[in-house]
């Protein structure tokens, strides 16, 4: 490993931060983090049992009416020390993550922006909590109303953003006055354990923040989700991940947020700015190597201009160079582990056995490391099994409609409605289309809708409650209504 990378990795906390302190799991058990360009360990780290989670749990339960008793504008002055301590030491963080998770190191540095500015946006907004005042309708009582923390909260989050996802749903909980362990993903821990370390460095009290490293999520999680002190979940994952800690929070009827998998389609109408289309369907496609939940998973363009677009993506993803994400000028990295190259592997050849044509790609690629070539399809069919599940990979399949009607039918034809991406210059097609989607979010004439400013979340399953923007904060606050009698 060169010095730098091994530096990088070695000033990292290697433990779990329970209640201030890093400490070892108490079985004394530790678990590799891999590079997955190489397939090589960059480290262990501490691997965490059920007791090591009740004592996550314990100290954030302890830190509870503490830290809600503190002032909002001293948790939002936290959250802006840790904003500005991200920006601050960009490169280390982003090297960190690239050697964690694969992402070329431009893209790392965009995540670690990303990510301090929900730092930013939720310091501005712990101030902001407000509640409200009203004369009761007969004028005989009035009504007071509370916004108060909801208490401790479980927080899950994925390999895919390891720091992004982390600062999303800590911003708010802090901001809100709640404690929190977060359980990061095993194959990126490396991120959220620097985190932990700049959020301490930046005065975040002893046992607000929690965090828990383990190779056994469910044996660890499961019991604080119905330990009963823990009062919310918020997951970011798989869907089928999400139904599992679904059932689990009913018991102790938790608080939840999901968000989970989604299908994106992403429509490109006759009258489309072709660049502008071409151009967001590259960004919309291979954001974070296409392992992301908004990527565009279906793409719908109409008859008259298929020709054209599909040729213009073929080009421009013959393009893209594979590598290692430390490398200069690389733009497509490793996926995340061997099976999730076997996964992509499954689709590609499903869609061809079926009547796709391959235009590019379509195969990993030989030695170490779990690359896989960009890859396009023509004329992916509807039985196709991608045109159901998530790809998670730089594969663009394809497919030719003539209606409206025909494409919006397809887009909401799947279980899943995260994101939907629209590409058109009739204004009248637009607003159409934008309300028939059933999704949570559309990207209109960009391939980009993710903001710290502007509610992030699905419908249908792809999860439940709303991350970032003026609504994120609700997540994280109970109301309380107050009935005042008057003489």
């Amino acid at each position: 490993m060169p010095a730098r990378e091994a530096t990088v990795v070695e000033q990292v906390p290697k433990e779990l931060f329970l209640a201030g302190k890093w400490q070892p799991a108490r079985a004394g058990g530790t678990f590799p983090v891999v590079d997955p360009s190489t397939g090589r360990a960059l480290c262990e780290v501490a691997d965490a049992g059920p007791e090591d989670g009740l004592a996550a749990l314990d100290a954030a339960v302890a830190a509870q009416r503490e830290w809600a008793g503190y002032p909002p504008r001293e948790r939002g002055e936290i959250l802006r020390r840790a904003y500005q301590l991200l920006l601050d030491r960009v490169d280390d963080l982003a090297l960190l993550m690239t050697l964690e998770m694969g992402k070329p190191l431009a893209e790392a540095r965009g995540e670690i922006a990303y990510a301090a500015e929900f730092f930013r946006w939720f310091a501005e907004e712990a101030v902001r909590v407000d509640g409200g005042y009203a004369v009761a309708p007969n004028g005989k009582g009035r009504f007071l109303v509370m916004r108060q923390p909801v208490g401790p909260c479980l927080l899950i989050t994925p390999w895919n953003f390891p720091m992004a996802m982390g600062t999303r749903k800590i911003g708010p909980a802090v901001a809100a006055g709640c404690t929190m362990v977060i359980k990061p993903a095993e194959q990126t821990p490396l991120s959220m354990l620097a985190l932990a370390d700049i959020l301490a460095e930046a005065g975040l009290p002893d046992g607000v923040l929690n965090v828990v490293t383990t190779s056994r999520p469910g044996a660890v999680m499961e019991p604080l989700i119905r330990d009963g002190r823990a009062r919310k979940l918020s997951f970011t994952g798989s869907t089928a991940v999400g139904r599992r800690l679904l059932e689990q929070c009913a018991d102790q009827v938790l608080r939840v947020s999901l968000e989970l998998g989604g299908n994106a389609p992403f429509l490109v109408f006759a009258d489309a700015d072709l660049d502008a289309a071409v151009e967001g369907a590259m960004t919309a496609k291979l954001r974070n190597i296409g392992e992301a939940c908004t990527a565009a998973n279906r793409f719908y363009v109409q008859r008259e201009i298929a020709e054209e677009f599909t040729a213009r993506l073929v080009e421009r993803m013959s393009a893209l160079r594979i590598g290692r994400g430390t490398e200069d000028g690389v733009t497509i990295g490793p996926l995340i582990d061997p099976d999730a190259v076997d996964k992509v592997s499954g689709l590609v050849s499903d869609a061809c056995e079926r009547g796709a044509k391959l235009l590019l790609g379509g195969s990993a690629v030989d030695g170490e490391g779990y690359f896989y070539r960009p890859t396009v399809l023509a004329d992916v069919p509807g039985d196709a099994r991608m045109a159901r599940e998530e790809i998670f990979g730089p594969v663009a399949p394809i497919s030719v409609f003539d209606t409206e009607d025909e494409a919006v039918t397809a887009a909401n034809d799947t279980e899943y409605g995260l994101v939907s991406y629209v590409y058109t210059r009739d204004l009248d097609r637009a607003l159409r289309v934008c309300e028939r989607l059933e999704c949570g979010m559309v990207g209109l004439n960009q391939g980009l809708v993710s903001n710290p400013a502007a509610p992030f979340g699905g419908t249908k399953h792809s999860g439940l409650g709303r991350e970032g923007g003026r609504v994120g904060i609700d997540e994280f606050l109970e109301t309380k209504y107050v009935a005042v009698g008057l003489a």
